[in-house]
C-alpha cells in the first residue's frame, strides 16, 4: 500500500442480473427518493453496478454518465455557472485535485473517516476535505503472451523495455489530454527520472506506440484481445482479464513506477445535494466499495472494515515512487506538462 460522451448507460449485464436475483429472493423494492446526477471515470462495470445497487437500496434514480478524468474535468469548468453534477467519483486523483484548486468542488469530510486507509485520509487534507481517496492502484504494463510468443518478442519487465526498436508499433496507452492515467505515466516518470531524461524517453516511447486511446481503461479489453501486444496502464486493469483465463500478464516495471489514488467528490452547488452525500457514503462503504471487485474492477479499496478480493494484485513487491500529489495535482503543473508532451512528443512522427 502506497506510503504518500456520453448519454447515461444502459445497466450492465452484471448489474441485471444482481437486480433480477434480489427480485427472485423476494427483497423490498425501496420507495423513490428523487435523484443524484453522477459522473463516473472507473470502470464501467463499476459505475454502472454500482448505480443499480445503490437504487435498488435507497430508491434514488442515478442519472450518471461515464467518461474519463479529462473529459469531466473539462465538463465541470464548463458547468461552473450552472453545475448538473452533484456527484464525481473513480479515476485517476490527479484531476480531482485540479477540480478542487478550481473551486469546482464541495468540502466534505465523511464521519467514517477512521474507517478508511491512511492515504485515503491524506487527499482529504490535502484537498481541505473536497476530495477523498477511493482506491488505489500501481502503473504498469499489460502483454498478451500469445502474441508475444507469436512475434518472437520478449516480456517487457521495465520501462527502458519499451522503447526498444523490436516493439515498434506494438504498444497502447492513453491520451493525457483527455485520460488522467496517461497523465499519471507522464508525472510519474517526471518525478523518477527528472524531467528532461523524462521527456527523452517518452519520445522514444512515442515511436513505439501504435495508438493513443481516450480512455486509460481501453489497454485492457484490447490486450486481451489480441489488438495489441503491449498496454501502458493501471496493473489492476489487466488482472481480470487474467483471471478470465485470457494469455494476459502483468509487470510492474523494475526501476519503480507511480500509482493512483483514485477520487470521489461532491460538485459545488449540486442541485440534490444530499441524494448526493447517501451515494457517496454508500460508495464508500464496505457494500459500495466491495462492488468494484465483483464488477471485475480490481483496485485496492479505501474502506479498511472489510476483507478485500483476494484477486486484487498486491502492491507489497511494487517499488512504488515517492508520488508528490500536491505538485502534480496542480492546475498549472498538469497544463504544463500535457502542453510540453503536445508541443515535443505528440507532434513527432511515428
Amino acid at each position: 500500500m502506497p506510503s504518500s460522451s456520453a448519454p447515461r448507460h444502459t445497466v450492465s449485464a452484471l448489474a441485471t442480473a444482481c437486480l433480477g436475483a434480489a427480485l427472485l429472493l423476494g427483497a423490498p423494492q425501496a420507495a423513490a427518493q428523487g435523484t443524484v446526477n453522477a459522473l463516473c471515470s472507473t470502470d464501467v462495470g463499476w459505475c454502472e453496478a454500482a448505480a443499480t445497487a445503490f437504487t435498488r437500496e435507497t430508491g434514488i434514480k442515478v442519472q450518471q454518465a461515464h467518461k474519463g478524468t479529462g473529459e469531466i474535468g473539462a465538463q465541470l469548468r464548463a458547468e461552473a455557472a450552472n453545475p448538473k453534477t452533484d456527484l464525481w467519483w473513480g479515476g485517476t486523483g490527479d484531476p480531482f485535485l485540479q477540480a478542487a484548486e478550481q473551486g469546482l468542488l464541495e468540502p466534505y469530510r465523511p464521519a467514517y473517516i477512521n474507517d478508511l486507509h491512511d492515504w485515503s485520509v491524506r487527499q482529504y487534507a490535502m484537498s481541505q476535505n473536497m476530495v477523498g481517496g477511493f482506491y488505489t492502484s500501481a502503473m504498469g504494463f499489460g502483454f498478451n503472451t500469445d502474441l508475444l510468443k507469436k512475434k518472437k518478442l520478449a516480456e517487457p519487465k521495465c520501462w527502458a523495455d519499451l522503447i526498444k526498436p523490436e516493439y515498434k508499433g506494438e504498444i497502447e496507452i492513453s491520451h493525457p489530454a483527455t485520460s488522467g492515467t496517461a497523465y499519471t505515466v507522464i508525472a510519474g516518470l517526471v518525478q523518477q527520472m527528472g524531467e528532461e531524461p523524462a521527456f527523452d524517453y517518452l519520445k522514444k516511447l512515442h515511436k513505439n506506440v501504435t495508438s493513443y486511446t481516450r480512455s486509460g481503461q481501453a489497454q485492457a479489453p484490447n490486450v486481451a484481445k489480441g489488438e495489441v501486444a503491449i498496454g501502458v496502464s493501471f496493473i489492476f486493469g489487466f488482472e481480470r482479464w487474467r483471471h478470465d483465463k485470457f494469455p494476459v500478464k502483468t509487470a510492474a516495471p523494475c526501476e519503480g513506477t507511480g500509482f493512483e489514488i483514485g477520487g470521489i467528490a461532491l460538485v459545488k452547488g449540486a442541485r440534490n445535494k444530499e441524494n448526493a452525500k447517501r451515494y457517496y457514503d454508500w460508495l464508500m462503504s464496505p457494500a459500495g466499495q466491495s462492488i468494484g471487485a465483483k464488477a471485475g474492477s480490481l483496485q485496492s479499496p479505501a474502506n479498511k472494515t472489510f476483507k478485500p478480493d483476494a484477486r486484487i494484485p498486491s502492491m507489497d513487491g511494487v517499488r512504488l515512487i515517492k508520488y508528490d500529489f500536491e505538485k502534480y495535482g496542480k492546475v498549472a503543473e498538469r497544463k504544463r506538462l500535457i502542453d510540453r508532451w503536445t508541443r515535443e512528443v505528440e507532434s513527432q512522427p511515428r
